[in-house]
C-alpha cells in the first residue's frame, strides 16, 4: 500500500473548503439557516484519532522489535486502511471546517453565539484526525529489508 501523498490531502482539503463555503452560501442564499458544527463533532474527532493511534502503537513496537508477539497481517492491513482514511478524512473535513469559517468571517454581521468557536474547534479535531492518521499510518510502515535493498540495487544495475 502507497503512503498517502501530500498532493492528495491538499487537493481534499481545498475541495472541502470549496463546498463548505459553497454550501454556507446556498443556504444563506435560500433563507436557511447556516451549518455551525456541533460540540460532539471535535469530540468525536479526537476521540477517533485516540483510537486509530491506540490500534497502531502495537504494530510500531512488533515492527520495531519491541514486542515479541506476532501481529496478524489482517489486521495490520485493516489498521493501516483506518489510518489512510482518517488521514484523507480529516484533510476534507479541514477543508470544510476553514469554508465555513472563511464564510462566518466575511460576513458582515458576525454570528452569534459560539459559531467562530465550534467552528474552530471542529477544524482544529478535524486537523488532528489528519495527523493521527498519518502518525498511526507511518507507525505501520515496515522496515526496508535485505530484500528491499538487493531489488533497489538491482534497478540501479550495481548487482
Amino acid at each position: 500500500m502507497n503512503r498517502t501523498r501530500a498532493t492528495s490531502l491538499i487537493g481534499l482539503g481545498v475541495g472541502g473548503l470549496v463546498v463548505g463555503f459553497l454550501a454556507e452560501l446556498a443556504a444563506s442564499g435560500m433563507g436557511q439557516a447556516v451549518f455551525i458544527p456541533p460540540l460532539t463533532l471535535p469530540i468525536t474527532l479526537l476521540a477517533v484519532a485516540v483510537l486509530v493511534i491506540a490500534f497502531a502503537i502495537p504494530i510500531r513496537r512488533a515492527v520495531r522489535g519491541r514486542s515479541v508477539r506476532r501481529i496478524d497481517p489482517f489486521q495490520a492491513t485493516r489498521i493501516v486502511v483506518l489510518a489512510k482514511a482518517c488521514s484523507l478524512s480529516g484533510a476534507l473535513l479541514t477543508g470544510v471546517g476553514v469554508g465555513i469559517g472563511a464564510y462566518l468571517l466575511t460576513r458582515d454581521v458576525l454570528p452569534g453565539g459560539n459559531a467562530i468557536l465550534l467552528t474552530a474547534l471542529a477544524t482544529a479535531g478535524a486537523v488532528i484526525l489528519m495527523v493521527a492518521g498519518l502518525v498511526a499510518e507511518l507507525f505501520c510502515t515496515l522496515p526496508p529489508g535485505d530484500d528491499d535493498e538487493r531489488r533497489e540495487r538491482v534497478h540501479a544495475g550495481t548487482d
